[in-house]
């Protein structure tokens, strides 16, 4: 029964991982380059805008499948922090600062870009995203890195 409910916790952890930094990839590397080289300033803010709302919709039920499914797995499956490898306690420091960006980044310059965006104050805007941007610049180099600790922390 134990390995059915890994086996759940597993793939929906997976998931919620290629979901919230897959997302990320795609933004950062595929969709704002095609949309600055395209789109006029206020049509571009609008639209990254109107993305972020969609995407970060997502990232909150990833991040809650995340926490959710990582916490049960080191508690349940494996007894707790002190019965995992060190790459576990690393994925774990990344997860918290990761989850802390993310909430920062909901929580106050996607607010503030929505507002800007809302009295047409583009340049504002535009400062919001660019802020936006580089956090999740910072959040997809975590995540990547993650990725390699958990795929590649079983050897070290």
């Amino acid at each position: 029964m134990l390995q059915n409910f890994m086996a759940v916790a597993t793939t929906l952890h997976i998931l919620a991982v290629i979901v919230w930094i897959g997302g990320m990839f795609f933004a950062h590397m595929a969709l704002r380059p095609v949309v600055a080289s395209l789109l006029e300033p206020a049509l571009r803010l609008q639209l990254m805008a109107q993305v972020l709302g969609r995407f970060f919709l997502w990232v909150w039920i990833a991040v809650i499948l995340l926490w959710v499914t990582g916490l049960w797995m080191i508690l349940e499956y494996f007894g707790g922090m002190v019965n995992v490898r060190i790459s576990i306690h690393i994925m774990l420091t990344f997860a918290i600062i990761m989850t802390l960006l993310y909430i920062y980044i909901f929580f106050m310059p996607f607010p503030k870009l929505k507002h800007a965006l809302s009295t047409k104050d583009f340049n504002q805007a535009g400062k919001h995203l660019a802020k936006i941007r580089s956090l999740i610049s910072f959040n997809l180099v975590l995540g990547l890195v993650t990725v390699v600790i958990a795929t590649g922390g079983f050897y070290l």
